[in-house]
């Protein structure tokens, strides 16, 4: 079933690429040396965190392909696991999925001097269980509801919680998923779920947009990454999170500031139409 899947993405397809603010991707040079004094800053941060008792939450959130693992990673490069780590979560078992939702991410949430990073995470719940079917239109509205609140509740508490969007468009994932198809280190990064969502976007869009609605707030506001460019997109979510974070001996504000042409607030983001992608199947 699964290699029959795979057969899409042999596909002839005509791709119009989305708009994208640079006419070149970052050269690496340039990416090289921002990251390295990215992730010197990190380490400050990581330290303050660390010193003063903070708690920080990095939630990792977008579209299939949109890269988060490659930014975690590189978040993650340098920094000590005893301060930072990164929380994947499986599947709920069968013990978990009679429990409250939210239940088995707040037993991962930061205790002083911790920061953990969420690659996915209760939003799941409004993406792929939403779009999949994989929960009912109760359960899902009981999270739309309940999320707002939970999360000013942790804020309040001197929590900061920082929620990255990876937006990629409709060619440049079909094209990542070419290349993990091609890739025999990288397929097993292709899912039935990666798949679906290949044929799912309008579904994953409207979503999102509902995502977005119940809970991007004052307290807790959603950040939006074009992730069309790699290289960008893991600069200026490290750019994101250090200008937002009060910590010691900060760098020069030039090098700590977000592109505001690929950092955007959720309330300011708006996806081009799906009509820029047509998908020719063969007879």
């Amino acid at each position: 079933m699964m290699n029959k899947k795979l057969e899409i993405l042999d596909q002839p397809l005509d791709l119009q690429p989305r708009s994208y603010p640079y006419p070149d991707l970052m050269h690496n040079k340039e990416y090289q040396k921002t990251k390295r004094q990215l992730q010197i800053e990190l380490l400050k941060m990581q330290n303050w965190v660390k010193e003063t008792g903070q708690r920080v939450i990095i939630l990792f959130e977008g579209r299939d392909a949109a890269g988060k693992g490659g930014v975690i990673k590189r978040f993650m490069e340098h920094m000590n696991p005893r301060i930072a780590r990164v929380v994947a979560l499986e599947k709920p078992s069968s013990y978990e999925a009679g429990q409250w939702y939210f239940q088995r991410y707040i037993k991962h949430l930061p205790s002083i001097g911790e920061i953990i990073l969420f690659d996915r995470s209760w939003y799941n719940r409004a993406g792929v269980e939403k779009v999949m079917g994989f929960c009912t239109s109760k359960e899902y509205m009981e999270f739309m509801h309940q999320t707002a609140d939970l999360e000013r509740m942790w804020t309040e508490s001197g929590m900061y919680l920082f929620k990255l969007w990876f937006s990629v468009s409709r060619p440049e994932q079909f094209k990542r998923f070419q290349k993990r198809q091609a890739d025999m280190l990288s397929r097993w990064k292709l899912s039935a779920i990666d798949l679906a969502a290949i044929e799912k976007w309008d579904a994953y869009t409207e979503a999102k947009e509902a995502m977005f609605y119940y809970t991007n707030t004052r307290h807790a506001s959603w950040t939006v990454i074009n992730a069309d460019d790699k290289k960008r997109s893991r600069v200026n979510a490290m750019r994101h999170v250090l200008h937002h974070l009060p910590y010691q001996d900060k760098a020069d504000a030039h090098l700590l500031q977000p592109d505001p042409a690929i950092v955007s607030d959720a309330s300011d983001f708006s996806e081009e139409p799906s009509e820029d992608f047509v998908h020719h199947r063969t007879v």
